[in-house]
């Protein structure tokens, strides 16, 4: 049986088919005080696909992302990337963290926030040469940006710093991107861009996981969905995950405000 089949099914993945998951929770909680966020939460990432992070407001969408790649300390649980340790993956994943939670009066020139990707690439020294420039500024044409390398980064609107922050990841040439909610305030042409370049990037074979709120582009956006509300709902593909009934366990029955009116969902 395939990773993919066993997810879909519902079956434990065995050992095997966890080695080849570019990202794989077990057993995961999280508890900001008394009440658990992300409780008891196994999830398995089928490799070369998109996978879209889906729940209400407080579900630990991004608390979970967070926990698993390290940055917020889960009460229990771990992550395996490509079977192994968080530890000695971390190469292969690039973060695009929410635009709301930077700095943005920070005084960085764009072209800067880009090369910080290849932090791997400069070394302890930090040494900008003429090859990380040129891959940098590649990585800002790609999402459109390539005339605004020397701005600073606080100049830019929404759209473009999301823009350059995925410029960044590109830098890094990961086989795994993880992404909290890339399109939350970005204007229609950004948002067209960056799901562009993310099915650009599975195209390539790499990985894409994205914490994800507007339920009506699920289906145009994303090959694959995890369900969470505190706990795991379904993980699964669009076609076979992305139901009416288990939206409806996801969110409660408050389907009228989570943009789904138009949806043409499967009834079972």
């Amino acid at each position: 049986m395939t990773l993919e089949l066993a997810a879909n099914q519902g079956h434990s993945p065995t050992a095997e088919q966890l080695d080849s998951s570019p990202l794989a929770v077990r057993g995961m909680t999280v508890s900001y005080g008394q009440k658990p966020v992300v409780f008891s939460v196994d999830m398995t990432i089928v490799e070369g696909a998109m996978t879209a992070i889906i729940g209400p407001n407080g579900a630990g969408k991004s608390t979970l992302l967070k926990a698993a790649l390290g940055i917020v300390k889960p009460l229990s649980g771990q992550s395996l990337v490509f079977g192994k340790p968080l530890r000695s993956q971390r190469h292969r994943i690039a973060y695009v963290p929410q635009r709301a939670s930077i700095d943005w009066d920070f005084p960085t020139r764009v072209i800067d926030v880009v090369l910080m990707g290849l932090f791997r690439e400069l070394g302890l020294l930090r040494r900008v040469r003429q090859r990380h420039l040129d891959k940098a500024r590649a990585c800002l044409d790609r999402v459109g940006m390539g005339d605004f390398s020397d701005r600073q980064i606080g100049q830019l609107s929404g759209g473009q710093q999301q823009r350059v922050f995925l410029a960044r990841a590109l830098a890094q040439d990961a086989d795994l991107y993880l992404l909290d909610e890339p399109f939350a305030g970005v204007d229609a042409a950004t948002e067209k861009a960056i799901i562009a370049v993310l099915k650009n990037l599975r195209e390539e074979g790499k990985t894409v996981v994205s914490v994800h709120h507007d339920l009506s582009t699920v289906p145009e956006y994303f090959d694959r969905v995890f369900m969470i509300n505190t706990s795991k709902i379904a993980e699964g593909t669009v076609a076979d995950a992305f139901t009416a009934k288990n939206l409806d366990k996801t969110y409660g029955g408050r389907l009228a405000t989570a943009h789904v009116d138009q949806l043409d969902l499967v009834a079972g």
